[in-house]
């Protein structure tokens, strides 16, 4: 709210399409601050994997919209991730651009140009402009494009000149079928193939269809581009394989360290998930096992660098490749390389289970946040070769705080281990309305996909499923059809007819929450023909309602129409 003072109330937008103007910023200006105050590698990738799992989401489908869109129907469907996550990566790469303190220069010129304004995004543009002497029209097009762009990455060799050539093109969206280039910065090191120093740090800007970019160098380096996500691309690039191992090893920089391994695993994911024989790359699984104790990065970090990417995520990653996902395949093939981490890592598990427990008071700083964050990993890897998950039910019954709680409890369920665990939980918060939605939503997101429509259906007949509440009703509905992908999409459709049941007896009453939630359907066109039919009938279905509500019906009828071109 401190925030949101500054840049949302005391310099406003003119009118509803300059929305992005002022919560984009307020995002901005808070992760900034985020990051002084809990670690700014480890918060950046946390802000990626939120932005790929709601705002990259939403550009691949036909609820794609300009960080600043044209039109609307219902204002309530105008709060976007779009709006507000991709608004924020805008001004970070302004700021990358201009300068950390030209950004600053800049600010403090549109509070004295503008306080106690209604603005536009003109306006906001102006000052970079006039404090850094760089004409930003180009850069503009980021407010008005709709789509995630796509940055594709070749390398040469020759004679001591190495040569990286970059590209970038942005798919067709309903209503823009032609995308015309943005200014697009590149953050990229060249680094030593022996050592991993950097040969060559720069902040490539590529602003055209396709440019090329070249040193002179004493050897052939390995590429690191894109370094702490300096645009929100998608990055196809040339360092595959045996680079990607050798970032996750010896990459300096946060990010892109996190992002070798994730798109390593990523690539084992999708061959394992359509050949279950193949093995993982152990170049992978050593290097995972050099992170693991290396005690040179933090706790917090390190479990982010042992997590594996989300099933979400592994579907997107098929589908912007062209190949049709099967979640329950995915499921498996996760659980099978979670496995496998676990035998590569053996006693260490063990050993960083131990070594980052915490003793005394619980305490909510960043340092001890860390500690819990790499327990907890640590305690999912030994999960996944314990049927039984008895180190899991230990740590459930001696945790004295919520964090480590529903990590225990999660794997508990995971399992089909935790009558016992969720009987305690209730029993111990009965009487607190905001911690049973906890206890609802472990149960729908972390159910075996097996099982998890009958466990909601049956979870919906509970007296303490409130479904007028709408904290209760997305604790439940919502996390399933968001979280537990693997059930949502089973093959027969039985996930999506249980979404669409209860949105349609929601929306008379909450038709705000009811057309958030049609977005669970949103990539429905990544999937096979048979899963397109299910959800498009389940659309058309809920689309035919007699008095359904300007919000869902705007909804609806965006995910139903056909993107241009």
């Amino acid at each position: 709210e401190y925030f949101h003072n500054w840049t949302g109330n005391r310099i406003t937008c003119r009118d509803w399409f300059q929305l992005c103007l002022k919560e984009g910023l307020t995002v901005f200006r808070d992760q900034q601050f985020s990051s002084d105050q809990r670690g700014a590698g480890v918060k950046r990738i946390e802000d990626v994997i939120r932005l790929r799992a709601t705002q990259f989401r939403e550009d691949a489908s036909p609820l794609a919209h300009p960080v600043r869109p044209e039109e609307y129907i219902e204002i309530n469907n105008f709060y976007t991730a779009t709006v507000y996550e991709k608004g924020a990566e805008v001004i970070g790469m302004l700021r990358r651009i201009v300068g950390p303190e030209t950004y600053a220069r800049a600010l403090d010129l549109y509070f004295d140009r503008h306080d106690g304004q209604a603005c536009t995004i003109e306006d906001w543009l102006r000052v970079f402009e006039d404090a850094s002497g760089r004409d930003l029209t180009q850069f503009a097009r980021w407010y008005s494009q709709a789509g995630t762009p796509h940055v594709t990455a070749r390398e040469t060799w020759e004679g001591g000149r190495f040569t990286l050539a970059l590209a970038q093109s942005t798919p067709p969206t309903a209503g823009q079928p032609r995308k015309a280039p943005l200014l697009i910065p590149v953050a990229c090191a060249l680094l030593d193939p022996e050592t991993g120093a950097p040969l060559a740090e720069a902040v490539l800007e590529l602003a055209r269809g396709r440019q090329d970019f070249t040193w002179d160098l004493p050897a052939r380096p390995v590429v690191s581009l894109l370094r702490g996500f300096s645009a929100p691309v998608i990055l196809t690039g040339p360092t595959g394989g045996n680079g990607g191992a050798f970032l996750l090893a010896h990459e300096t920089d946060p990010f892109s360290k996190w992002q070798a391994g994730r798109s390593l695993a990523l690539g084992i994911l999708a061959a394992t998930s359509a050949d279950p024989r193949l093995a993982p790359d152990p170049d992978y699984l050593a290097a995972l096992a050099r992170v693991a104790e290396d005690p040179a990065l933090a706790p917090d970090y390190r479990a982010l660098l042992l997590d594996l990417p989300s099933l979400e995520e592994a579907i997107a990653h098929l589908a912007e490749s062209g190949r049709l996902p099967d979640p329950l395949a995915l499921h498996h093939a996760r659980r099978r390389l979670e496995a496998a981490i676990a035998d590569a890592l053996g006693p260490r598990l063990r050993r960083l289970y131990d070594a980052h427990g915490l003793d005394g008071p619980y305490s909510p700083d960043a340092a001890a946040a860390g500690h819990r964050a790499l327990r907890g990993r640590a305690l999912a890897l030994i999960t996944a070769r314990d049927p039984e998950a008895a180190l899991a039910a230990a740590h459930f019954a001696g945790a004295d705080n919520m964090t480590e709680r529903m990590a225990a409890l999660s794997l508990l369920v995971g399992r089909n281990r935790a009558e016992v665990a969720l009987a305690e939980f209730r029993a111990a918060w009965r009487d607190d309305r905001l911690v049973l939605d906890k206890w609802f939503a472990v149960q729908a997101a972390h159910s075996p996909p097996e099982t998890a429509v009958a466990t909601v259906e049956a979870l919906t007949r509970d007296p303490d499923f409130d479904w007028r509440n709408p904290n209760r009703f997305r604790a439940l509905i919502g996390t399933f059809a968001n979280a537990n992908l693997a059930a949502f999409h089973a093959a027969g459709g039985a996930g999506y007819r249980l979404l669409a049941d209860w949105l349609i007896r929601l929306d008379p009453i909450n038709p705000q929450t009811t057309a958030r939630l049609t977005s669970a359907f949103a990539t429905w066109r990544s999937f096979d023909a048979g899963r397109q039919a299910l959800i498009r009938g389940e659309l058309q279905r809920l689309g035919a309602r007699p008095a359904l509500s300007r919000d869902t019906g705007e909804m609806v009828e965006r995910l139903l129409r056909e993107a241009d071109g």
